[in-house]
């Protein structure tokens, strides 16, 4: 089967990409998983300057999932474009920058000196970190905001351009289309559910932060449901993730409306996952006798279709 898909401008030998959080800046993996076998790798959000985050604990494991509150620690873009992207660039790595900021003008700036530096491939703006407070999920949350910052960075870049949507609004879908009349060609989604978790012992939260997003196979069918609408609202390509584990979790995103999805919290389980997705996804399409994956894009039976099929 042809598992490429097309973002844009940007075609991936297949539609698995590492989330931003929770794969690094791909390096790290280097010496496990062939970075050049995945579709794409987010790399950890970046910010202009260096960011601490938020103090330890910071990751709680939940039923079906985790929470976790980091608050976007990073080596800031400079330090990615100096010291990451050459070893991405030498492993054959599709690079996709998670770009992020406390006002529309680093989301400009930033994503503007990552268009200037050969081996990165795509921008996916984070608007949607529901762990800090400035910044981020205030422009994810507003769809003036959201209209605002994807048109700044539209004007700075030719790279395609991939805001990051979060879960935590009323209609993801209305936020989806105002990203793309504002210039994006894809969206994805979904980032995490705001969150708590509470130690009964202490009566206190179990991490630092308060409140954290919540991740991992719990969240799968919410997720399913929002990019399923949002397919339906825009023409642009949708980048679906939340609790993905194995190749049956890929194909339900695909043929709700995904173009490619993400792998994220999977990656602390197993960070062997990628060949076993591959191989399901094959073994798939020789069952289904489907000779391109993309065929099963937004390919979803309803209603008396389905009671046919």
């Amino acid at each position: 089967m042809d598992l490429s898909v097309r973002i844009g401008s940007l075609t991936l030998k297949n539609p698995l990409i590492a989330a931003s959080g929770c794969f690094g800046y791909g390096v790290e993996y280097a010496d496990l998983i062939d970075l050049s076998l995945l579709g794409g790798i987010a790399v950890k959000g970046l910010f202009l300057t260096e960011r601490e985050g938020h103090p330890a604990p910071r990751i709680v494991e939940t039923p079906a999932g985790m929470v976790n509150a980091i608050g976007l620690q990073g080596i800031g873009v400079h330090r990615f474009v100096n010291e990451k992207l050459p070893e991405l660039r030498a492993r054959n790595a599709t690079v996709i920058v998670n770009v992020c900021g406390t006002t529309i003008e680093e989301y400009a700036e930033v994503s503007r000196i990552l268009s200037d530096h050969e081996g990165v491939h795509a921008i996916e703006l984070n608007i949607s970190c529901p762990n800090i407070k400035e910044g981020g999920i205030q422009f994810g949350c507003s769809l003036s905001g959201t209209h605002d910052v994807v048109s700044a960075v539209r004007k700075v870049t030719r790279l395609p351009l991939i805001p990051k949507l979060t879960p935590n609004v009323t209609s993801p879908a209305s936020f989806a289309k105002e990203a793309e009349d504002a210039g994006a060609d894809a969206v994805s989604l979904v980032n995490t559910f705001l969150a708590m978790v509470i130690d009964v012992e202490t009566r206190t939260p179990k991490i630092s932060n308060g409140m954290g997003g919540l991740s991992g196979p719990a969240i799968r069918p919410i997720a399913v449901r929002m990019v399923h609408e949002c397919r339906n609202a825009v023409k642009i390509p949708v980048i679906g993730m939340g609790g993905i584990t194995d190749a049956r979790d890929v194909l339900e995103f695909m043929i709700a409306g995904a173009t490619a999805v993400q792998v994220g919290t999977a990656n602390f389980v197993d960070p062997f996952i990628w060949q076993k997705m591959l191989d399901g996804l094959d073994d798939y399409g020789q069952r289904h006798h489907i000779a391109r994956i993309a065929d099963l894009i937004g390919s979803l039976h309803t209603g008396s279709k389905a009671a046919h099929t």
